[in-house]
């Protein structure tokens, strides 16, 4: 599904990554992992092309994701990659229906399909009862929810989540593990996620770790691989 090759990133003389080369097969929950300051979200940026990498191979089903630039590759980013930012990111002034329901409405898609999907995420997330309130009137394990509800809103082929559970207790961090499998076993949902938590990574299908910028060891894979 997601093939990176040979993916080299440096900022001004530090190399931060190094000749990565990975594949993310559908519906795979995979960890990157590695001590502060080894390049996970580095990483993760450039996989879900929020960063260019100086060199390398990345592909998404096939499409050469370099080779995008400007709008195009802002559309297939809304259309296909869904991504969890580590605070949420949420819009202080909308609404939780809103904040989910914003990259569908920037697709142009007709807003009363947007918003009926929208709802249905949050009643998946047990969230319903949340839909009118702001991100300051939740709590950190609602806003994080909310942010998963909005990465998924288009569909994406993949998401990608920054220390999904770093700003988490371990009540609501338990709670988004169990989502987060929900969503692979029910819907075949592909998730990527940079973590410092170890009860996390070792959930997730497969673990990635990363020291100094280059992937030294990969675990084990037990299910079936899909492209």
């Amino acid at each position: 599904m997601l093939v990176a090759q040979g993916i080299n990133k440096h900022y001004g003389n530090l190399r931060a990554l190094q000749d990565i080369d990975l594949t993310v097969y559908k519906s795979e929950v995979v960890a990157i992992t590695g001590a502060s300051g080894a390049g996970k979200s580095t990483l993760l940026h450039v996989l879900a092309t929020l960063e260019r990498p100086d060199g390398g191979l990345l592909q998404l089903d096939g499409v050469d994701l370099l080779a995008l630039h400007g709008k195009k590759l802002a559309s297939f980013r809304n259309h296909s990659i869904g991504f969890v930012f580590q605070l949420y990111n949420l819009l202080p002034e909308f609404t939780t229906l809103e904040n989910v329901c914003m990259p569908g409405y920037i697709r142009g898609d007709v807003k009363n399909e947007v918003e009926n999907r929208g709802r249905s995420l949050l009643a998946l997330l047990n969230l319903s009862d949340r839909s009118q309130h702001k991100p300051a009137e939740l709590s950190g394990g609602e806003q994080q929810r909310v942010a998963v509800a909005r990465a998924l809103i288009n569909s994406p082929k993949i998401v990608f989540a920054d220390e999904p559970s770093g700003s988490l207790d371990s009540r609501n961090a338990a709670a988004l593990y169990a989502l987060l499998f929900k969503l692979r076993d029910e819907t075949g949902q592909t998730f990527v996620l940079a973590t410092h938590d170890q009860a996390l990574a070792d959930m997730t299908d497969r673990q990635l770790l990363i020291q100094d910028g280059k992937l030294v060891s990969e675990s084990t894979f037990a299910r079936e691989k899909v492209l």
